[in-house]
């Protein structure tokens, strides 16, 4: 009988039952007995008699044949909630599968268990909603996990299932993974279909995996790559991702090391980190380090007033009656996105991206690869919304009924002075960006890879204050095997723990030495 569920990566779970040390029902009985006595809060929905049924017709032939894992809450299951984390669509339910889920349980063989939980609409990058409370992480309790595949993330290196499908419209794999100490890869634009229903707009969005391990990440290209006639922004599929893994030679290849990218300031610790671990790199793979400078303007802002003005279609009706039941920062953020986006904000954000693609060309025509900071520091409070330890202007705006109210009307006021004066939007988002630049922070150093489009990394590489630390490393577009060889070269020379070091240590079975091999 299994008593806590696999702690190794997903990979040697199926080999495990392909050899019959274990079996998916027994497997499964293990995640559900882990995840009702979790305290990390991050499965919003549980669908045992569904799962049972899979579990016991599991197909190990199948790559990820009888692997439990979580699905993100923001994907749809046929049948499940579809509720964007919202209390908004508490009870909207899902009329068809994603084709990423389709792909992953029908092609792949995995068995969901449940959703994880997500930031609201995916708009923050924590986990922290009005539908489904906190996300804990869990290598600290009280710690953020990050978002919006915070639930994702917390459930892999929580010790609860060993994969979870993610998605990264301006961070949202990576983050988390950095936060919770697990491979995070944010693919090439469109190598992963968004279909059935793939909106472009904000043409930034990719959906991945939460991994332990390299070949896991590899193996779930294998079977959720490729074309998409319901999505015409996917990519064909080269094929043989995992079968592949090592065969880029890395020596000579260009490098520049950038802790920060786009102004981020990184805390104390991290940068001291990054370059240790990526002149460790560098010199064990035979890489070659290249100064460059690299200036990008951090487009967070623009970006988030442009993603935020598209809540207004899923709203439809509902708004703004429906206000009251969102997180506070994404009603405020839709109520400033309402006041301050017009064609000239949408100017601006667009010869941006123009200036930002221009910039990024420009780097990977001199570099093979840029190492930066995944986050600006570890993990912050569970609870807060952004990484500043002091009250900034949406948490003086929330802090009450009669702010909110001065707040709206400062919105309202802010609309009609917009509608005369059209140019002042984005010198008012600058001026708030500018008093509160933690509004932007923690996606400035990921977001980048989003507007480009080019695949991006984040690699666990050490801790701070004893909580994980990632290293991003971006390539050129269609250069995603190549970074997973990056990534497998650090797993070997300096392997990460699969799971939490106490989720380990409790185990009595595996320890967080545990490691991956390809």
């Amino acid at each position: 009988m299994t008593d806590t569920p696999w702690l190794g990566d997903a990979c040697s779970l199926v080999d495990a039952f392909r050899a019959g040390e274990r079996s998916p029902k027994e497997e499964l009985q293990a995640t559900y007995d882990a995840i009702d006595r979790s305290d990390l809060n991050c499965f919003s929905f549980l669908d045992q008699e569904r799962a049972l049924q899979a579990a016991s017709s599991a197909d190990l032939t199948k790559p990820f044949g009888g692997v439990p894992t979580g699905i993100k809450e923001l994907d749809q299951v046929k049948g499940w909630p579809d509720t964007g984390a919202s209390l908004v669509f508490k009870d909207r339910i899902a009329s068809a599968d994603s084709e990423l889920v389709r792909r992953f349980v029908e092609d792949g063989g995995a068995v969901p268990v449940g959703l994880t939980t997500a930031s609201e609409f995916g708009g923050l990058n924590v986990s922290v909603t009005k539908l489904n409370g906190i996300a804990h992480n869990p290598w600290q309790h009280g710690k953020t996990a990050g978002g919006s595949s915070g639930g994702s993330a917390a459930a892999v290196a929580g010790g609860l299932v060993s994969i979870a499908s993610g998605g990264d419209g301006g961070g949202s794999i990576r983050i988390p993974a950095g936060y919770c100490g697990l491979l995070g890869m944010k693919g090439t634009y469109g190598r992963i279909s968004r279909g059935p229903h793939a909106y472009f707009r904000p043409g930034t969005v990719v959906v991945g995996s939460l991994a332990r391990s390299v070949r896991d990440a590899a193996r779930f290209y294998d079977v959720c790559a490729g074309l998409d006639p319901h999505d015409p922004s996917s990519l064909p599929d080269p094929g043989n991702w995992e079968k592949q893994l090592g065969s880029s030679d890395l020596a000579g290849r260009r490098v520049a090391v950038l802790p920060s990218i786009a102004g981020v300031s990184l805390e104390p610790g991290v940068e001291k980190l990054l370059r240790e671990q990526a002149s460790e790199l560098i010199a064990s793979a035979g890489m070659v380090e290249v100064e460059i400078s690299l200036e990008l303007p951090n487009l967070a802002a623009q970006w988030a007033m442009g993603n935020l003005s598209t809540l207004l279609a899923e709203f439809g009706p509902l708004w703004p009656k429906c206000a009251p039941l969102l997180t506070d920062e994404i009603a405020m953020g839709t109520i400033l996105a309402q006041a301050m986006y017009n064609l000239n904000l949408a100017a601006v954000a667009e010869q941006q991206r123009i200036e930002a693609n221009a910039a990024m060309a420009g780097a990977f025509e001199k570099v093979d690869y840029i190492i930066s900071s995944t986050n600006p520091g570890p993990a912050f409070a569970a609870d807060a919304t952004t990484s500043s330890p002091t009250d900034n202007f949406l948490d003086q705006a929330k802090s009450s009924s009669a702010a909110r109210v001065a707040f709206k009307g400062l919105m309202a006021s802010l609309r009609v002075l917009n509608a005369g004066f059209p140019r002042m939007s984005n010198s008012l988002i600058e001026a708030v960006v500018d008093k509160v630049p933690d509004l932007v922070t923690m996606g400035g150093l990921t977001i980048i890879s989003n507007i480009y489009g080019n695949p991006a990394v984040s690699i666990p590489v050490g801790t701070v204050n004893d909580l994980p630390v990632g290293m991003q490393v971006l390539a050129r577009h269609h250069r995603d095997a190549e970074l997973f060889d990056v990534a497998l070269h650090v797993e070997r020379e300096n392997p990460w723990p699969l799971v939490a070091p106490a989720v380990s240590a409790g185990s009595g079975s595996l320890t967080d030495s545990v490691t991956a091999t390809v």
